[in-house]
């Protein structure tokens, strides 16, 4: 299964007003039918345009209009089913991400693939819904792991009597030294003021120096 597929699959969970259109497109005259769905998620009303091959690619994003070109000559070469997730750029400058469905139709006489037909999904919203709850799942381990570290400030201040930027960059200091993420650091150094107290700053120490 190819990345598009894995990405169709997640994206066409349905979101509220999420628009769908269908589509053929005769290779023996090029010609295009849309829905009215299609026409929509292109930013058309239905009839407003005439749709060809030259228009369709004319909306796709610039950085994936050569990749969705190749996939559709293949479909033509080979009739097989294709799925593809890109952007678009509708009839009003709106950036869109589409999910394009399909496959070819053979002639049952000669074998020949002479139509294309499938759907186009907007999948815009739900792209925005996976972004958003992602910034805030980043937002949130973020948050986590600044109060691990402003916690393992104010042990290194308490312990040696210094500020808090300098509290920072030992910890900082460590963290380079050690190769390890911040946080790790950070924990560890609240771990052992928890066990230890910070009278003795001698664990503190090792940890530290890296001993």
């Amino acid at each position: 299964m190819s990345v598009d597929d894995h990405a169709t699959d997640h994206l066409l969970t349905p979101v509220a007003g999420q628009q769908i259109g269908q589509y053929r497109l005769d290779l023996g005259t090029g010609t295009w039918w849309w829905s009215s769905g299609t026409y929509r998620v292109h930013g058309f009303e239905p009839g407003e345009v005439v749709p060809t091959t030259e228009l369709v690619l004319a909306h796709k994003h610039p950085d994936d209009r050569d990749r969705v070109r190749a996939m559709l000559r293949r479909a033509q070469e080979t009739g097989e089913a294709f799925a593809s997730v890109h952007r678009i750029m509708d009839a009003h400058g709106r950036e869109k991400h589409l999910v394009l469905l399909g496959q070819g139709r053979r002639e049952r006489e000669s074998g020949e693939v002479v139509e294309l037909m499938g759907y186009v999904v907007d999948v815009t919203a739900r792209i925005a819904a996976i972004a958003n709850e992602r910034a805030r799942h980043d937002i949130e381990a973020s948050a986590r792991s600044r109060g691990g570290i402003e916690q393992a400030k104010g042990v290194l201040m308490g312990a040696y009597g210094i500020d808090a930027d300098e509290a920072f960059a030992r910890i900082r200091h460590c963290s380079n030294n050690r190769n390890v993420p911040l946080r790790d650091v950070a924990r560890v150094i609240v771990d052992q003021a928890a066990r230890s107290g910070t009278r003795d700053v001698g664990p503190l120490d090792e940890i530290l120096q890296g001993s």
